[in-house]
């Protein structure tokens, strides 16, 4: 055990990310494919495909590696590795969701990657607003705006995370009106939206439920499989948001269950 968690360290995020976006798009990749899309060397590159088989990221091929289709339903990414993964669809999300906050709204923010990237685009818009969320990190990045008024509703610190699940934060969110719940997502499969944990699927359930309209910010890649426990359903969320790369099935199923979609283009690579 020793040994593998000094080796999680030598391998970047980003890269991890890389490599596995890679594995994604194309559904398998050379060890000299990855190298040469990453910079890395050779033996590099094998050791984070040994890493990420362990992790169950892959399954390793000969000379190379496939995504594990789909991923186990209480799979969940280190959350280093999965800010960094599909990076540059939950920018372009999160940029789009922070123009649907009006000034002066209260907002429940959700723990995820991509309202991470909501939040910072927020930021940038200079708005009056008061903040509600349940992840330290983004109650720390919200705290230094000057006119945004900060809640964290408390519970227990989800352990090597930000998250803050559980009471008294569920009970609070019984007596909140908020006017927007931006939220993310583990999975949508077909009309569910699912999560991996039983208790941040619990949080996810009573953050729409208490607001007035939710937006759902769900890129491309989230459209899978069901984790293990679901949170709701299309038909609770008044919006979502998601990038190009989302397949014509999905986005015309999507619009089949009569739920407002907004297709965010993708800034070019670089």
């Amino acid at each position: 055990m020793e040994a593998s968690s000094k080796r999680v360290e030598l391998i970047p995020a980003k890269r991890r990310a890389l490599i596995l976006e890679r594995i994604r798009v194309e559904g398998a990749a050379s060890i000299q494919a990855l190298a040469e899309e990453t910079g890395a060397s050779i033996s590099t590159i094998r050791r984070d495909l040994e890493q990420l088989t362990e992790e169950g990221y892959l399954e390793r091929t000969h000379g190379g590696a496939l995504l594990v289709p789909p991923l186990r339903a209480t799979f969940e990414r280190e959350p280093t590795f999965n800010a960094a993964f599909q990076h540059r669809q939950k920018q372009a999300i999160g940029a789009a969701a922070a123009q649907k906050i009006k000034a002066g709204e209260s907002v429940i923010f959700d723990s995820s990657s991509t309202v991470m990237e909501a939040v910072r685009a927020a930021l940038a818009r200079d708005l009056a607003l008061t903040a509600v969320t349940n992840n330290l990190d983004i109650a720390k990045m919200a705290s230094e705006a000057p006119n945004w008024k900060v809640i964290v509703p408390g519970g227990t610190v989800r352990p090597r995370s930000s998250l803050i699940f559980g009471e008294p934060g569920e009970a609070f969110m019984q007596n909140i009106h908020p006017d927007l719940c931006i939220v993310g997502t583990y999975a949508v499969s077909g009309r569910l939206l699912t999560d991996a944990s039983l208790e941040v699927a619990s949080v996810k359930r009573s953050m729409i439920k208490a607001a007035r309209r939710a937006i759902l910010l769900a890129d491309s890649s989230k459209f899978q499989a069901p984790a293990f426990c679901t949170f709701g359903e299309v038909s609770d969320i008044d919006e979502i948001i998601t990038d190009e790369d989302i397949s014509p099935e999905h986005l015309s199923l999507l619009r089949s269950l009569d739920v407002n979609v907004t297709v965010v283009p993708l800034p070019a690579e670089g």
